[in-house]
């Protein structure tokens, strides 16, 4: 993902359609598109704090003791798997379906990578000692919302 050069206009096609046509570049278009409340949004989303809970690393500032109780007996007592469970995420959950339409499969592919890299370096600043992984599927799905990010300890 670093040092990638990232046709932007691939994955925002209105990029092209500024200026009469002669296209806008991202930073430009962020100062007149963009909106503070999202980028606050998002942030928390990229940047996330995490709990520490019987061993295990999760995504949030809680865990629900009952879930993951359930999933411990579930899965008999492997942590990892647990881990890997409730820290999973649906990249397509993030946003709303209700006014927007769905992205592509090479936004979903952009997204994705770029989120478990922030997300590597996040949880490796937070916990040096752990040999913590964060795993993005990039295989073809038929379905977008098959694309998830999660993350889980080595032990």
């Amino acid at each position: 993902m670093s040092g990638e050069n990232i046709d932007f206009t691939d994955l925002i096609p209105e990029l092209k359609d500024w200026n009469g046509g002669t296209g806008i570049d991202i930073e430009s278009w962020i100062g007149c598109e963009g909106d503070y409340k999202h980028l606050i949004g998002y942030a928390r989303i990229l940047w996330p704090d995490f709990t520490e809970h019987d061993g295990c690393i999760f995504q949030g500032d809680s865990v629900d003791e009952e879930n993951y109780r359930a999933f411990l007996a579930q899965t008999k007592g492997n942590k990892t798997a647990v881990e890997k469970v409730l820290n999973h995420r649906h990249i397509v959950d993030i946003f709303s379906r209700s006014h927007h339409e769905m992205p592509s499969a090479s936004v979903v592919l952009y997204l994705g990578r770029l989120m478990a890299e922030i997300l590597q370096a996040k949880l490796n600043r937070d916990f040096p000692d752990r040999k913590v992984t964060v795993t993005f599927p990039e295989g073809a799905f038929e379905d977008i919302l098959e694309y998830q990010i999660t993350f889980f300890q080595e032990r």
